[in-house]
């Protein structure tokens, strides 16, 4: 390397030291009040706060959708080094699906063929479907909702950090540019002998601060453009926002129907509904254990029924699933028409739901006056 190169090099080195000096002391003296800072117009300062807003509350709304998703800490540790580390994460078994595995097993267990390892086998199988849809539901919240934040916090607002940070710093030049240019004019007009290498440092202050003036312009414009892109973000998010909804309602709507199914097969009788108590009154029959019996219905009960040639209406009090094609299935709180026929055991009863028609026992029913 020649001379001339290792003096360009110096030279150079030399004044990158200087101007990290002289933004080192401009920052101080702003710090400590005795230089003045160019300020930002308000329209630039709200689209800045505006960009500050969006990161944190971005990065919040990832934060709780996660914690949301999966609520084990410890799981999402692992899950975030999967991601750092670039490998796939682990497809985890959900609870509902460990409960709905252990339900099915105790069944078998117990014996599919017995009331309670028939329930067990039943109430486990939709466990198991809950799962299913919760998998469904994360994957699509991860896809549509949180991988789009994510990527803006990684690419957009990386960017626009990066500006602002240089924008920052070539304030900090140009204001620096500016207090030299006062300090050099002020030494001028002190100067009793009006040299000439005064007038040179005002000179090359005043060029020294176009330069800075211009490229402090060209960031600022890089700058705003950037953070007026803001608007278009909020506009992509509310578009992901809407998707995570729609895979909100889509689960609850699998889960109540997968319930709703297994309430059916189970009958609707729970511990805590207790068995309606029902009074005597003339014409009423007495229960036989001939018709079947709904878990809760005591053994015998008192049941108004109407006369042979009369229809009532009745609610059903029960779920109903019909044994044969003679039978009428219920569903509990439906109304139906009821009547007596001949020949019809005095524990049923006839009814009818529009075309539909067969027998239902009457410790299902309650007979309306």
């Amino acid at each position: 390397m020649d001379l001339n190169s290792m003096n360009a090099r110096f030279k150079k080195i030399a004044g990158g030291a200087s101007t990290v000096f002289n933004r080192a002391v401009q920052f101080t003296e702003e710090k400590l009040g005795t230089a003045e800072k160019t300020e930002l117009d308000a329209h630039f300062e709200n689209l800045m706060q505006r960009s500050d807003k969006t990161k944190l509350w971005t990065e919040q709304l990832l934060r709780q959708t996660d914690a949301l998703l999966q609520p084990n800490p410890n799981q999402r540790m692992e899950d975030l080094l999967y991601e750092k580390l670039d490998k796939k994460k682990k497809d985890r078994i959900t609870q509902y699906e460990i409960l709905g595995n252990a339900m099915v097993e105790a069944g078998n267990e117990f014996g599919p063929g017995t009331p309670y390892g028939n329930a067990l086998v039943k109430c486990g199988q939709a466990q198991i479907q809950i799962g299913n849809a919760e998998r469904d539901f994360v994957t699509s919240t991860a896809n549509n909702f949180l991988q789009p934040l994510s990527n803006f916090l990684e690419g957009d607002m990386k960017t626009i950090l990066k500006e602002k940070k240089i924008l920052e710093t070539k304030r900090l030049d140009l204001d620096a540019c500016k207090s030299r240019l006062r300090k050099a004019k002020s030494a001028t007009s002190q100067s009793q002998e009006g040299d000439g290498v005064t007038k040179d440092d005002v000179a090359k202050a005043e060029a020294d601060l176009r330069v800075a003036q211009s490229e402090f312009d060209r960031q600022a414009e890089i700058t705003k453009i950037l953070l007026e892109g803001i608007n278009s973000t909020h506009a992509h998010h509310l578009r992901c926002l809407n998707d995570f909804i729609e895979a909100q309602m889509t689960y609850f709507a699998q889960c109540q129907q997968y319930m709703s199914d297994l309430q059916r097969q189970l009958g609707s009788y729970t511990p805590a509904s207790a068995p309606p108590s029902y009074t005597k009154d003339a014409g009423s029959v007495s229960s036989s254990l001939k018709a079947p019996l709904h878990p809760s219905a005591p053994p015998s009960i008192e049941v108004t029924a109407p006369t042979p040639t009369e229809k009532r209406q009745a609610k059903a009090l029960y779920d109903y699933d019909a044994a044969d094609s003679s039978e009428l299935s219920l569903l509990a709180d439906e109304l139906i028409m009821v009547y007596k026929v001949q020949g019809l055991e005095p524990d049923w009863l006839m009814a009818e739901r529009g075309s539909q028609r067969g027998k239902v026992p009457v410790t299902y029913l309650k007979v309306l006056e």
